[in-house]
């Protein structure tokens, strides 16, 4: 016998054949020539070896081999509904949910020809100012133009304390360039500048540099926070305290870590005020079933455009102290307030005001971002969050656990440093920033009012005023016979309303489900940031659907 017939007929390669192998290397691991089989064709699917096989890598957890219409076959997806993370499924954001699917179908619709009983789809459902026509910031973009294409610094155009900015910008950056990574916790400039800032904006209580982590938006901190917070199993499993109405990155980075949710209810009669008997009632039923640890706000508040007061905020500090939370404050808008007599108050400020007794012992993390308030520069996902009394251990585990994702974005760190940093008097940009930035907070008071007087015109609407942010949430009534047709289609009543509001109007609204409300209220979110003009039409529309819609279901 050959010796190519003596290493086909080895033991290990007639091992292999009954297995159902069609090709053999000869020489088994030794690199021979290939050689394919010559004893015996493939084996069928229904052979013992491929059954064996498949019950072989069942009881591995490996997927099994399935069979495709033309006979081969083809293995079954690692990755499937089934076995993919169970929190990630629970996960559920309502700002860009269904309705807003269905909006961006509209729109291509729309521009295929397609006729509507509309001409454009209308998105007034995200705080996102640019994409509604809002202008941005110019010595903001100057700044950035010149860090992102330094050759235009020998541009005349360009002023010269934008220049000077960005040149101060480069020189913090690897390489003098805005494309290299910066610290994980941030550019240590910016962080200096962001320290001044809210040492300014709080009447000189002090800031540590240290303290500031520069983050991917508010978002990201928040997010990172909850990491953090989050431990336990049972009946010790960490619980989160949230407004209701709550802004959905919340409840969906709760329901991603596995976190318990615990709701409190703003007090809708009250312009959506906070009551500390709610927080009691809340966190007493919490108690049974959880271990709360931590107590997040909102302020000025995202849905509810409410603006927390003094006395409000100090209440609040007192509570976290005797109940041992830490305290998650989310002020993006802290720039956004309309209403005549609010004011904005940060929580660090407060904390720090009210004495040792608070200031050396209550845990603290508020977040700021470049997103909201004048600014409105969501795309650039800068950010930042200043940590209060954390454990220096747990800031170790902190500045470990950012250094993971490596950077915040650059530009979005040199874009907050420009919020925290604008230009000051006496430079060549000042009164134009003034004006720019007085022009667009004047206009969105203006329309806040706007929102809440047309708005209260309507039988079966009713809307609180828009103290503050850039949303009004107001409640509705749906008929009967509405909420019987919306629950036999498998679907909440107040997102059936938005949807048909959106079929016969081009009008993108939030359903007030996804932000959470109490049983047997319903209401919409809607966004103040169109253009005046557009508003109008868009209140109006409004109106005229909820008078026809109620008049339908009656």
């Amino acid at each position: 016998m050959s010796a190519t017939r003596m290493q086909l007929l080895s033991p290990r390669n007639v091992r292999l054949l009954s297995r159902g192998r069609s090709e053999l290397f000869a020489g088994g691991s030794g690199g021979g020539p290939r050689v394919r089989s010559l004893i015996s064709p493939p084996l069928s699917s229904s052979s013992p070896g491929r059954a064996l096989s498949s019950v072989s890598a069942t009881r591995r957890g490996l997927p099994k081999e399935k069979m495709t219409e033309n006979g081969v076959s083809s293995r079954a997806k690692v990755l499937t509904i089934d076995t993919m993370n169970p929190t990630v499924k629970k996960v559920e954001y309502a700002v860009r949910g269904p309705i807003v699917q269905r909006a961006m179908e509209l729109e291509k619709e729309l521009s295929e020809g397609m006729k509507k009983p509309f001409a454009e789809v209308i998105k007034a459902n995200i705080g996102d100012a640019h994409a509604m026509g809002q202008q941005p910031i110019t010595f903001f973009r100057q700044v950035l133009a010149l860090c992102s294409y330094p050759e235009l610094l020998n541009d005349s155009t360009f002023p010269e304390d934008a220049k000077s900015r960005a040149r101060r910008i480069l020189q913090s950056c690897g390489g003098n360039s805005m494309g290299s990574y910066s610290a994980s916790q941030g550019i240590d400039s910016v962080r200096h500048d962001v320290a001044r800032y809210t040492e300014r904006r709080d009447g000189g209580v002090p800031c540590d540099p240290d303290n500031i982590y520069l983050t991917t938006g508010a978002s990201d901190g928040i997010v990172t926070m909850l990491k953090l917070l989050v431990c336990g199993e049972g009946a010790t499993r960490t619980g989160i305290m949230i407004s209701i109405p709550q802004y959905p990155l919340y409840s969906a980075a709760l329901a991603e870590l596995g976190a318990v949710q615990i709701n409190y209810y703003l007090n809708e009669q009250k312009c959506w005020s906070l009551d500390i008997s709610e927080l009691q009632r809340s966190l007493d039923e919490a108690r049974q079933h959880c271990n709360p640890r931590a107590l997040c706000i909102i302020n000025p508040g995202n849905p509810t455009g409410q603006v927390q007061s003094r006395q409000c905020i100090e209440d609040v500090i007192r509570f976290a102290a005797k109940e041992r939370l830490f305290l998650m404050a989310d002020e993006v808008y802290q720039d956004n307030v309309y209403a005549e007599g609010c004011q904005f108050h940060s929580f660090k400020k407060v904390l720090f005001e009210m004495g040792p007794e608070y200031s050396n012992t209550v845990e603290l993390v508020s977040f700021h971002s470049t997103s909201k308030c004048y600014m409105g520069e969501c795309g650039f996902r800068g950010g930042y969050m200043e940590i209060i009394n954390l454990d220096s251990e747990v800031k170790a585990q902190l500045t470990k656990l950012v250094s993971v994702r490596l950077c915040p974005p650059v530009p979005g760190q040199a874009l907050m440093d420009l919020v925290v940093n604008p230009p000051q008097p006496g430079e060549p940009s000042h009164e134009k920033f003034i004006k720019e930035r007085t022009t667009t907070l004047c206009a969105l008071a203006e329309k806040a009012k706007l929102t809440e007087q047309v708005l209260n015109t309507v039988q079966g609407i009713s809307c609180n005023p828009v103290q503050g942010a850039m949303y009004s949430f107001p409640c509705i009534t749906i008929p009967e016979k509405a909420i019987k047709e919306a629950t036999d289609n498998g679907q909440k009543p107040d997102m059936f309303y938005c949807m048909k509001l959106l079929e016969e109007t081009g009008i993108c609204l939030v359903p007030g489900s996804g932000f959470g409300q109490r049983d047997g209220t319903y209401h919409f979110r809607m966004t103040i940031l169109p253009p005046k003009d557009k508003l109008k039409i868009l209140l109006t529309k409004v109106k005229e659907f909820h008078q026809k819609f109620t008049q339908q279901y009656s």
